[in-house]
C-alpha cells in the first residue's frame, strides 16, 4: 500500500427534501383541507477515525463525497424520509484543516472518534403546517434547505510510541526489521526510506508501536532533502530513538546535526524524551565502541550500543524504554 499523508477532498451534505402542497380528497369527508407533509432532513457527513488505516491513499482516487438528500414530503401528512448520513473513515491521527490549510477544524487522535463536518439541510415545510384559523387552505410549501459543502485538507500525523530518527544510513530500517515484522526497503545508499514505516514490537507482553522516519539531513527543517514533509509525524511520537552509525566519521557531529534540525523545526520535538542509540557496533572493536558511548553520554541522554544486524543490545534497549520511561509516564 502506498503512503500518502495529505489529501484535499470535497464534502457535500445532503439537501433537505421539499415540503408537499397537497389537499385531502376523501369520498365521505365533507371538508377537505391541506395535508402536505414536511420534507426529510438531508444526510450529514461524518469523519470517523479507524485503527486499521495508516495512509490517505484512498483519497487520491476519490475526492468528492456527497451524503444522501432528504426525500420530499407527501400527502396525508406524510413526512419525507431523512437522507442517510455519510461516514468517511480516516486513519487515527488525521487532522482536518480548512481549504486554506491554516485553520484546524478537528484532530482525530483516538480510534472511534468522530467529527460532524457538514450538516444536512433541513426539510421544507409542507402546506399542512401553514394551516391556521385565518388561513385554512394554504398553498404554500417550502423547498428543502441546501446541505453544507466545503473543501478540506486531511493531514495525517502518524501516532506511535517511539519515532526512529537519524541521518540517512543510520540503520533505522534495519532496526525496524530486527524488532518488528515490518519489512521496509534496506539498501546501502541514502534515502532508501522514502516514507514513514510503522512496525509493532512486543516487549515483555507490552505492545510498542515504532515509526521509522526517513533520514534527515542538515537543513531538513527548511525543506532540504525530504525536509519538513515527514518531520510532522514526530510530533505524535511519545519518545525518540536517535540512531547514530558507529561507523560515522564524527558521531558527535551526527548527533548535533539532527538535534539542530529538531530545535529549528520546533513544535515540541526538541523536548521529547530521547534515547541515543549507537548502531552498527559490530563493525568496531569493543574498546572503540566504549569510547564512542562515553563521548555521546556528555549530552546527558541514555546511550545504548547495539547492532541491528546482529541483534545485540536490542532487548536491553527496548526494556529500558518500556520499564524506565513508558511505565513511569503511565503512572503519572
Amino acid at each position: 500500500m502506498k503512503f500518502l499523508d495529505q489529501a484535499k477532498i470535497y464534502i457535500k451534505a445532503g439537501n433537505g427534501g421539499n415540503g408537499a402542497c397537497s389537499f385531502r380528497h376523501e369520498k365521505f369527508l365533507e371538508f377537505g383541507g391541506p395535508d402536505g407533509g414536511n420534507g426529510g432532513h438531508g444526510g450529514n457527513v461524518i469523519l470517523k477515525a479507524v485503527p486499521n488505516l495508516n495512509t490517505l491513499i484512498d483519497f487520491r482516487y476519490q475526492q468528492h463525497f456527497k451524503a444522501e438528500n432528504g426525500r420530499p414530503g407527501g400527502g396525508s401528512q406524510c413526512t419525507g424520509g431523512a437522507g442517510e448520513d455519510l461516514v468517511i473513515s480516516v486513519p487515527v491521527g488525521t487532522e482536518v484543516m480548512d481549504e486554506s490549510g491554516t485553520v484546524s477544524l478537528a484532530d482525530l487522535t483516538q480510534a472511534g472518534q468522530t467529527f460532524l463536518i457538514a450538516h444536512g439541510g433541513a426539510g421544507g415545510r409542507g402546506n399542512e403546517s401553514y394551516k391556521s384559523s385565518t388561513c385554512q387552505a394554504p398553498r404554500q410549501a417550502d423547498k428543502g434547505e441546501e446541505g453544507e459543502e466545503l473543501w478540506v485538507w486531511l493531514r495525517l500525523k502518524l501516532i506511535a510510541d517511539i519515532g526512529l530518527i537519524g541521518l540517512p544510513n543510520a540503520g533505522k530500517s534495519t532496526f525496524l526489521t530486527a524488532t518488528t515484522k515490518a519489512r521496509p526497503k534496506i539498501a546501502n545508499y541514502p534515502f532508501t526510506t522514502l516514507h514513514p514505516h510503522l512496525g509493532v514490537a512486543y516487549v515483555d507482553d507490552r505492545e510498542v508501536l515504532f515509526a521509522d522516519i526517513p533520514g534527515l539531513i542538515e537543513g531538513a527543517s527548511q525543506g532540504v532533502g525530504l525536509g519538513t514533509k515527514f518531520l510532522k509525524h514526530l510530533s505524535r511520537c511519545a519518545m525518540l530513538f536517535h540512531l547514530i552509525a558507529a561507523t560515522d566519521e564524527d558521531v558527535l557531529a551526527s548527533y548535533k546535526t539532527i538535534r539542530k534540525e529538531l530545535e529549528i523545526y520546533g513544535e515540541g520535538l526538541e523536548n521529547k524524551p530521547e534515547i541515543i542509540v549507537l548502531n552498527k557496533c559490530d563493525a568496531l572493536p569493543e574498546a572503540d565502541t566504549k569510547k564512542l558511548v562515553k563521548k555521546l553520554e556528555r549530552f546527558g541522554k541514555p546511550v545504548f550500543a547495539i547492532s541491528a544486524v546482529a541483534g545485540t543490545g536490542i532487548k536491553d534497549l527496548l526494556r529500558f524504554a518500556v520499564h524506565n520511561w513508558m511505565e513511569k509516564k503511565e503512572e503519572l
